[in-house]
């Protein structure tokens, strides 16, 4: 417990330097950290999927993101400099259509390479499966990998540049509204998570999901839900009563801040049950142990995997 105590209050530090750098310099330290923790969230995955017999590319699976790091910073780019909030979509179609490139290109050099990818096979004892069919299956396994985590986390960038982002309700804004809706997306875990786990400890009760994640209770994902719609308010408030922001009392109102809020609850008890799927199928306790107390980076984002694009999706939807 004091190992995780210890690695949180260095998670809320590092964070707290990066909105400070975000804010007075540059918003790229956040998409730096950001490129970061996908590559080392798709390298844990790919040894997840390893550990299930489901192989893959891992190099791949470590350099993919920051290809897609780029494409979204050239859309954000096009995006802005245009007026056209439409290059977001390009940027995404833009993702699939390197993975496509990367992977078929794959495909042909394993077959180029046949004979070591025969040695592959002995060495890992498949049999009855031929070239072709090993090398498209380690094609599809990666495939996974570029797409949970590193597409769905890396939504991040677009909040992280959403001011930059030709939004009709927030187009003439002379404050940095970006921080608001980062700081929303990295607090709605963090709250329900934290506070799911002192009430479920506190309260017990029944079990959430007794198969799949025998910790989580249902008492846990309403405590989690009413502290993040109490703490999330008092953020709400504080940032409305900061020079700038008070375009958001009729632009922004509490009440539609607060639906975002819990259905951000959901989505991020959703992206912690899925990744606890994931590590009972491959019969794992920790997908790493990178971040002590906790294990590693893609058991501590579990929860954003999703709630990147959602809140993208939501500030998006409401803007236009």
């Amino acid at each position: 417990m004091k190992k995780r105590i210890y690695s949180s209050v260095l998670i809320v530090l590092l964070l707290a330097i990066l909105f400070v750098l975000k804010i007075f310099v540059s918003d790229y330290f956040f998409d730096a950290f950001f490129g970061v923790i996908a590559c080392v969230a798709s390298f844990e995955m790919s040894k997840l999927l390893s550990k299930t017999k489901r192989y893959n590319f891992q190099i791949l699976s470590v350099i993919f993101p920051a290809l897609m790091l780029a494409s979204h910073l050239l859309s954000v780019h096009f995006a802005g400099a245009e007026s056209n909030v439409l290059w977001v979509l390009w940027g995404i179609l833009i993702d699939f259509a390197l993975m496509a490139v990367v992977l078929g290109v794959t495909y042909l050099i394993q077959l180029l390479r046949r004979k070591k990818v025969l040695e592959e096979m002995t060495t890992r004892n498949i049999k009855n499966m031929s070239v072709y069919k090993f090398s498209f299956k380690k094609c599809l396994n990666t495939l996974i990998v570029f797409i949970y985590p590193a597409f769905f986390f890396l939504f991040m960038v677009f909040v992280n540049h959403i001011s930059e982002l030709p939004l009709t309700k927030f187009n003439d804004l002379t404050v940095n509204f970006s921080v608001f809706v980062l700081m929303t997306a990295i607090l709605i875990p963090m709250f329900s998570d934290t506070f799911a786990m002192l009430t479920g400890s506190l309260i017990g009760g029944k079990k959430l999901c007794p198969r799949i994640s025998p910790n989580k209770t249902v008492s846990g994902a309403v405590g989690g839900a009413v502290w993040s719609l109490l703490l999330m308010t008092a953020v709400w408030l504080i940032f409305v009563n900061v020079n700038g922001f008070d375009f958001m009392w009729t632009n922004f109102p509490i009440w539609a801040y607060l639906i975002i809020v819990l259905i951000g609850v959901g989505v991020a008890i959703c992206g912690d049950i899925i990744e606890s799927i994931l590590k009972r199928h491959s019969g794992v306790k920790d997908t790493g142990r990178l971040v002590p107390g906790h294990g590693g980076i893609l058991d501590r984002i579990d929860s954003y995997i999703f709630i990147a694009p959602y809140i993208m999706l939501a500030f998006w939807m409401f803007a236009l």
